[in-house]
C-alpha cells in the first residue's frame, strides 16, 4: 500500500474559475503530497497558458483529462450541472474524484450520481468545507456538554456574487439555497446527528433576477427519542457584510460561534465564556490533505456521495417549500 512518504500523487484539476484558482494556489504551495499533472479549463487559450506556466498537460475537454494515464486522482471545481457526467467519466477511469460542493444540480441527478459510486467503490470525497473548520470541529467536541439539544441555528450573509453563471439556473441548478445553503444543511446533520424530516422556506430575489439569493428555513430533526429537534436556517447573498452564525442550544447551555470570524464560545445562563479564536483557517488545505490520503487509499472520505447527496435532499425540500408555500417532507434516505 501507498504511504504519504511516497511522491507525489499526480492530479488532475478540471476548473479554473474563482475557486479552481484557489485550488490551484493550495495544490502547488501547501499540498506537497499532490502534484497538478493536468488541467482543464473552459477557456481554453487561458488553461494553456497556465498549464504551461506550471508544467502541466492540458485538456479542452474534461473526459480526455479523467482518461489520462499520467493522471492519478481528479478534483472538480465546476458547475453542478456537470457533475453526472464527470462522475460517470470518473468510474469509468477508476479514478478517485474530489467533487466541490454541492454534490449534484437536482435531486434525482444525485441519487444517480450516489448509485453509480456505490455499485462501482469509487472513493470520492465531496468538499463541504464548513465541516473543516477550526470552528466547527471545536463545536462538536463542545456538543456533549450540551446534555440533549433543542434548537440549532444557522445563518450566513455574503455579498452579491460576481459569477454570472450562478443566476443561470440551466448552469448553477439553483440559488443561494443550493450553493451556500447547502453547507449549512450539511451541518445541521453533522451537528445533529439526524436527518431533516419536515422543512418550511421561503425565498426571494434582491439583487439576482433568475435564482433566489436570499432565503429563511425552518426544520424538524429527528434525532431519535423524543421531540424533534428544531433548526432555523438562514441565508444571504445581498449585502457587502459577511458572517456565519452557529448557534447550538442544549439543556445544560449552548454554544454560539461565527465561522466567518473565527470564534467559539460557551453561554452558561447569562455568562459568555470566550473558548476559540482563528485568525486564519485554510480549510481547501485540509480537504485536500484528506483527498491526498483518500486518494491512496488511506482513509475513506469523511464526506462521501451519500452525505453529499443527503445535503442537496434538504436543498430539494427547500425549494419544494417555497413553490408549494407549505411545509414538506424531506426526501426519505430509505426510500433511495
Amino acid at each position: 500500500m501507498a504511504t504519504l512518504a511516497s511522491a507525489p500523487l499526480p492530479i488532475g484539476l478540471i476548473g479554473l474559475g474563482k475557486h479552481g484558482i484557489r485550488y490551484l494556489t493550495h495544490l502547488r504551495t501547501d499540498v506537497p503530497g499532490l502534484r497538478v499533472a493536468a488541467l482543464c479549463r473552459k477557456d481554453a487559450a487561458a488553461g494553456a497558458a497556465t498549464a504551461r506556466e506550471i508544467g502541466a498537460a492540458f485538456h479542452a475537454d474534461y473526459e480526455d483529462l479523467i482518461a489520462d494515464s499520467r493522471v492519478a486522482a481528479v478534483i472538480s471545481v465546476v458547475p453542478p450541472t456537470e457533475n453526472e457526467r464527470i462522475v460517470a467519466a470518473a468510474v469509468r477511469a477508476g479514478k478517485p474524484l474530489l467533487l466541490e460542493k454541492p454534490f449534484s444540480a437536482s435531486l434525482a441527478a444525485g441519487i444517480r450520481q450516489r448509485d453509480l459510486l456505490v455499485a462501482s467503490g469509487l472513493p470520492c470525497l465531496v468538499s463541504q468545507t464548513l465541516r473543516f473548520t477550526q470552528v466547527v470541529r471545536e463545536v462538536r467536541r463542545q456538543l456533549p456538554s450540551l446534555g440533549r439539544l433543542h434548537q440549532i441555528v444557522l445563518g450566513q450573509s455574503f455579498e452579491p456574487t460576481r459569477l454570472g453563471w450562478l443566476d443561470d439556473p440551466a448552469l448553477s441548478g439553483g440559488g443561494n439555497i443550493l450553493h451556500t445553503g447547502i453547507h449549512m444543511f450539511d451541518l445541521l446533520r453533522h451537528l445533529s446527528g439526524g436527518e431533516i424530516t419536515r422543512v418550511g422556506c421561503t425565498a426571494t430575489r434582491v439583487t439576482t433576477r433568475l435564482t433566489e439569493d436570499s432565503f429563511a428555513a425552518s426544520m424538524e430533526i429527528d434525532v431519535g427519542d423524543g421531540p424533534p429537534l428544531l433548526a432555523a436556517v438562514t441565508g444571504a447573498r445581498t449585502t457587502p457584510s459577511r458572517y456565519g452564525q452557529l448557534r447550538v442550544i442544549g439543556a445544560a447551555g449552548q454554544i454560539v460561534a461565527d465561522h466567518v470570524h473565527g470564534r467559539v464560545a460557551r453561554i452558561d445562563d447569562r455568562v459568555e465564556t470566550p473558548l476559540l479564536q482563528v485568525e486564519s483557517d485554510p480549510t481547501v488545505v485540509t480537504v485536500l490533505s484528506e483527498f491526498e490520503r483518500v486518494a491512496r487509499g488511506l482513509v475513506v472520505p469523511s464526506v462521501d456521495a451519500g452525505e453529499g447527496l443527503a445535503a442537496v435532499a434538504i436543498a430539494d425540500a427547500c425549494y419544494r417549500s417555497v413553490a408549494s408555500g407549505r411545509f414538506v417532507a424531506n426526501w426519505p434516505r430509505e426510500d433511495a
